[in-house]
């Protein structure tokens, strides 16, 4: 344990007493108690007191001797002395000794130090009457004598030993022989003073202002050096919270560009190539996993330039005769069907190599195209069309953009569908037959009209496309309709007929792009069975997707209706893609 010899304050340790005498004494402003000296360390205030007032601290050093001496004789004398003493001790050494903070040195205006040179006259005079007011208040006067004829003893001087015999010649001693080191030097002393360029404190020697910048320059260290921890701590976190957000918009961005490509990807944007590029890949890996052989690959790719070249598709994935084969089975069973409407004859399309995965919209054009091609009634608007290739159809709906149609969906696929894998739709398909003077309507079933998702008012509205009378009609009829184009997300499909069961429920009959060729020709046996019409039919139940469009073929346009078409065809494009899906 280790004590504080300015006030007694009692601490662990050598650091702890260090910083103690920094914080309560070192920093504290020191005041004297006879001039109110302000602005200078405890050391500096001690030396300050015993020269400047070396009669009166000597005084009160007497006074507690002279206390000690007569403590046992006068009792009364004993404590009119010891408060006197202790008001006088207590003054003095208030300033010097004080736990209390006070305020800074720093603080003082400046105008309020006080020059060194009209200290002492003025510090003398004030410490002489202070005590001569505590003499008559203790009754001093009439010990005075006793006390400097019993307790008188030569002084020596602080500085260079010299015993004096009487206490103002060792003050004029000290005043004259060390003026250098006091704060107050004599009037007619030539003596320079320094100004402390950060507080004003005036100091006769230059090294005692260089301690006392150095005390001022550890504050200022102190402070900045705990600044600079502080402001290293908030760039530190700072740069880490800039990182923690660098990092996330950089993992932001890749999911972005990864969810981009993936739709790139997904409706044929990604720059892979179209349907040449897929058809070749796809033959080259059944040959090499052996499912065909390196003649028949060679014929094929042949086959295939060849119907590029000429824009019409070769009919390897068609399955024609399908309609009559229904006529002929819903005429000799199907006992649990009460009605069946079936469209003109249509032929069916099997997405092939080249447009798996992404072709189904132009395989349902090509359905649809193929019913028109058998109707007499489209052969002026069609005249001398055949089924065109996939790449050919493409390049229709380009050609279409060109002349005006659907300036929105072409902006959305950039002008070009050739040589891509994009997908398309209703709109695509609406645009390409209106192009071609095909008069049709495409209809928004943009929300569920029943339970669980469902949407009977889509089946309702097909089977009065293609029934105007149900009643007292034969159970089988082949109407001069053309098929439906049905399109949903993800998926597209054409609806050749509807069923009316006998519970009054409704069946679709549809024809799937994704439905091999080989199953398809099964419906065309003689003894075609119920459990082939499967992949055809679907009920209520079945088509639960968000929304649905439909594309149904109404007649033929003039040459003056299609320009004047063109218009009301862009509003009603704009109008179903922003409300589609």
């Amino acid at each position: 344990m280790l004590s504080c010899d300015i006030c007694g304050e009692t601490v662990t340790s050598e650091p702890d007493m260090k910083a103690h005498l920094l914080i309560v004494h070192m920093e504290n402003e020191v005041i004297c108690p006879f001039c109110k000296l302000s602005g200078v360390n405890y050391d500096e205030m001690c030396f300050h007191i015993e020269t400047a007032h070396f009669e009166q601290n000597e005084l009160e050093r007497n006074l507690e001797r002279v206390n000690t001496r007569q403590y046992e004789t006068s009792d009364n004398r004993e404590d009119n002395s010891l408060q006197c003493r202790m008001e006088v001790n207590s003054s003095i050494h208030s300033a010097c000794a004080s736990n209390h903070p006070k305020i800074s040195a720093q603080s003082l205006p400046k105008d309020s130090t006080l020059k060194h040179k009209a200290f002492f006259s003025e510090n003398l005079t004030e410490s002489r009457k202070f005590l001569k007011s505590k003499e008559k208040q203790c009754d001093l006067s009439t010990i005075k004598g006793s006390i400097y004829e019993t307790t008188y003893s030569p002084s020596d001087c602080p500085f260079c030993g010299k015993i004096e015999d009487c206490n103002q010649d060792m003050e004029t001693h000290v005043k004259t022989k060390h003026a250098n080191l006091l704060h107050t030097p004599l009037e007619d002393c030539d003596q320079p003073l320094y100004d402390c360029p950060m507080c004003g404190l005036i100091c006769t020697n230059y090294h005692i202002l260089q301690e006392h910048v150095d005390l001022h320059l550890e504050e200022s260290s102190f402070g900045q050096g705990t600044d600079r921890v502080q402001c290293s701590k908030d760039l530190e976190l700072a740069h880490q919270l800039q990182q923690e957000e660098d990092r996330k918009r950089a993992e932001e961005s890749r999911q972005e560009m990864e969810e981009f490509q993936k739709l790139q990807r997904q409706y044929g944007l990604d720059n892979s190539g179209g349907y040449k590029q897929q058809q070749l890949r796809n033959m080259e890996k059944e040959v090499n996993r052996g499912r065909m052989h390196p003649s028949e690959f060679h014929r094929r790719k042949a086959d295939m330039m060849e119907s590029l070249a000429i824009g019409i598709d070769d009919g390897k994935t068609k399955t024609s005769g399908i309609i009559e084969a229904l006529y002929r089975y819903y005429q000799n069973a199907a006992t649990d069907v009460r009605h069946v409407w079936l469209s003109t004859a249509v032929d069916h399309f099997q997405s092939s190599f080249g447009d798996r995965g992404w072709g189904c919209g132009y395989r349902n054009f090509q359905m649809l195209l193929s019913s028109l091609l058998q109707n007499d009634a489209y052969s002026d608007c069609l005249k001398g069309m055949s089924v065109p290739c996939i790449p050919k159809i493409q390049s229709m709906i380009e050609d279409a953009w060109k002349e005006g149609f659907d300036p929105q969906g072409a902006s959305q696929l950039n002008n070009k569908l050739q040589g891509t894998k994009a997908w398309i739709g209703a709109c695509e398909v609406y645009t390409l037959l209106t192009s071609l003077r095909v008069k049709c309507h495409i209809i928004d079933f943009h929300k569920s009209t029943g339970p669980l998702g469902t949407h009977p008012r889509l089946f309702e509205w097909i089977l009065n496309y293609y029934s105007s009378e149900r009643e007292g009609s034969p159970k089988v009829v082949c109407t001069s309709k053309a098929p439906i184009y049905l399109q949903h997300q993800g998926h597209s499909r054409t609806v050749v007929g509807i069923e009316e069961r006998k519970n009054r429920t409704l069946c679709l009959l549809m024809f799937d792009p994704g439905c091999p060729s080989q199953e398809m020709q099964k419906l065309l046996k003689q003894d075609m069975e119920a459990s082939n019409l499967r992949q055809l039919r679907k009920f209520v139940g079945n088509l639960k997707h968000k929304q649905y469009q439909i594309v149904a073929v109404e007649g033929v346009l003039t040459s003056e209706e299609k320009v004047m078409w063109m218009p009301i065809l862009r509003e009603v494009v704009i109008f179903l893609k922003s409300h589609s899906y």
